[in-house]
């Protein structure tokens, strides 16, 4: 009898502003409940390093340390680069328009987009949250053919709603609202019910 697979998830976390999405997600991964644990297999491009350094204190070997395994962006060989890896699919927080572009064209000299590129031809959910704004009809296009392709594009928009107090507060309920496309409950969102936010 086979053992039961383990379940897997790719962690994508470009440069673009906003890397706080990227590892706050590590963190509310890491603190699933026995049951929903996931293993998280983490890719950072170095426009994210960069990013990590400017918008928060944290060290590169932090956000590492977060995850279960790291992969270099440049290791085109490694395991989630093929499509005989199995996992539940692929989150990019924050996904920056560079990214976007190279995964909407195929163009995918990276890990980051190599493996995204082989989450959406093995047919498994890729969740972009996009960060940019003003979008020109470039970055519209790109989306669009991503969303055709069975990407998820997904910004992370507050819910106002659910009357967020923080930034973290606002963080945590995008990240559970994307966490909630791979059916993973990370208790973050406020969830509507009767005309209130419960």
């Amino acid at each position: 009898m086979r053992k039961s697979q383990k379940k897997r998830l790719i962690v994508g976390i470009s440069g673009a502003s906003g890397v706080i999405y990227g590892v706050r997600l590590l963190e509310l991964l890491k603190s699933l409940p026995d049951e929903e644990k996931v293993e998280t297999h983490l890719i950072m491009s170095r426009a994210a390093e960069v990013t990590l350094a400017h918008e928060t204190s944290l060290k590169v070997r932090d956000v590492e340390a977060l995850a279960d395994v790291v992969h270099a962006n440049k290791d085109i060989g490694a395991s989630v680069a093929s499509g005989s890896f199995r996992s539940l699919g692929m989150i990019i927080a924050p996904c920056s328009m560079k990214s976007l572009a190279e995964i909407a064209t195929g163009v995918t000299d990276t890990l980051l987009s190599r493996a995204a590129d082989v989450v959406l031809k093995e047919r498994r959910r890729l969740v972009c949250m996009v960060r940019e704004t003003p979008l020109h009809s470039g970055h519209l296009r790109n989306m669009l053919a991503l969303s055709d392709m069975g990407a998820v594009i997904a910004p992370p928009v507050p819910a106002f709603y659910a009357k967020p107090e923080t930034i973290e507060d606002m963080v945590d309920h995008s990240l559970g609202r994307t966490l909630d496309l791979f059916d993973l409950d990370s208790g973050t969102v406020h969830r509507w019910k009767d005309g209130e936010s419960r």
